[in-house]
């Protein structure tokens, strides 16, 4: 069937578009495609890393959290060592690695290594985040800061961990953060700052046995 010399116009001109643009055009569509497969390259990778964390985390969690009267043996305790070093080596930038620290911090502290105890406090601390779509909880820094102030003042270094307790707003961990204030005044001898952080902590919740203890000794140094 013959084409219209309108039909032919049109033809002519969409070879010529083609030709001017078809290369562009094709480049595009391929870019756009290798863009797309990267991206779900990307997803796929970040989802099998975190379901590898995870295992390692969940790995931690059922070795350090042992029955009430049930200590972590040694073999455990090392593990649960390898086990944090590995998230921080392959996952450094999760929350996994943060909380297994954590957990290997406690399990020095045990052991008495106290200054290793606060390197795996610190890394913590200095590998925190605070993008909008990626900000480390608030609670596990608050935690972190309460527990690497008790590390810091069993070394001696009560000034060091009073520094450290003032620089933090301890919001909910008020009656932690007391607590830990009222031990470095009385290791400073500071016996009436003492008595005040304590009194402070029992008014913010804390009513346990050893903090009663603590003041019962103060009353006593009186």
């Amino acid at each position: 069937m013959a084409l219209s010399a309108a039909e032919e116009e049109s033809i002519d001109a969409l070879k010529k578009w083609w030709d001017e643009n078809g290369k562009q055009l094709a480049l595009m569509v391929v870019v756009v495609l290798a863009g797309y497969s990267a991206w779900l390259l990307w997803q796929n990778s970040g989802i099998a890393n975190a379901e590898a964390a995870s295992e390692l985390y969940e790995e931690i969690l059922e070795l350090a959290l042992t029955e009430p009267d049930v200590s972590v043996t040694e073999q455990d305790a090392a593990r649960i060592l390898t086990l944090s070093d590995q998230l921080k080596a392959d996952y450094g930038e999760s929350t996994y690695a943060m909380f297994g620290s954590l957990f290997a911090a406690q399990q020095l502290v045990k052991a008495d290594d106290l200054d290793m105890a606060e390197i795996a406090l610190q890394w913590i601390l200095d590998n925190q985040r605070d993008g909008f779509f990626s900000r480390t909880e608030e609670g596990l820094l608050l935690t972190t800061n309460l527990r690497l102030g008790r590390v810091i003042l069993a070394k001696g270094a009560a000034d060091r961990a009073l520094v450290l307790v003032n620089s933090v707003d301890p919001k909910s961990f008020e009656a932690g953060y007391a607590e830990l204030r009222g031990d470095i005044y009385a290791a400073m001898g500071r016996i009436v700052d003492a008595r005040e952080a304590y009194v402070a902590a029992q008014q913010a919740g804390s009513n346990s046995d050893a903090l009663r203890m603590k003041l019962g000794d103060l009353a006593n140094e009186s």
